[in-house]
């Protein structure tokens, strides 16, 4: 198979409301910017703008996988941990950046006949590691013809 080049790129952004820390499902966001496009096969990158909320793929039919994720990372990354020098902004400060850090800020997904191809369980998630609620803000990038 013979690579091409992207002979159609578009880009476009929404804000993501949070109610503090926890996930928000923003795969039919990222869906909407990719049907309005235009691209029929190609990939698109959805990025975070921040440094202390972060973007995965999960599980989308039983909440409690998104509830053990977060119980696990309360007993890796506690928050108010004495290791941490940096809480300017409070005890959660510095362990929203590492689980950020750990879980990343940017997913590339390929499209598919002008969707976003995810498997039967799988949904985009933002997931907010602030104890506060937070306006996230997204650039959702897709390449393709």
């Amino acid at each position: 198979m013979r690579a091409t080049p992207a002979d159609h790129v578009a880009q476009n952004g929404f804000v993501v409301h949070t109610r503090g820390r926890g996930f928000t499902e923003i795969t039919d966001k990222v869906g909407e910017v990719v049907a309005a496009s235009g691209v029929h096969t190609g990939m698109v990158n959805i990025f975070s703008l921040h440094t202390s909320c972060s973007l995965l793929i999960s599980e989308n039919a039983d909440p409690t996988v998104r509830d053990d994720l977060e119980r696990w990372f309360a007993r890796a990354v506690p928050d108010g941990d004495t290791i941490f020098r940096h809480d300017e902004e409070g005890p959660d400060d510095m362990p929203a950046h590492v689980r950020a850090i750990l879980t990343g800020v940017s997913l590339v997904v390929p499209v598919h006949s002008g969707k976003v191809q995810l498997g039967t369980w799988q949904g985009i998630y933002l997931w907010e590691h602030r104890l506060d609620p937070h306006q996230r803000k997204i650039t959702v990038t897709v390449l393709g013809h």
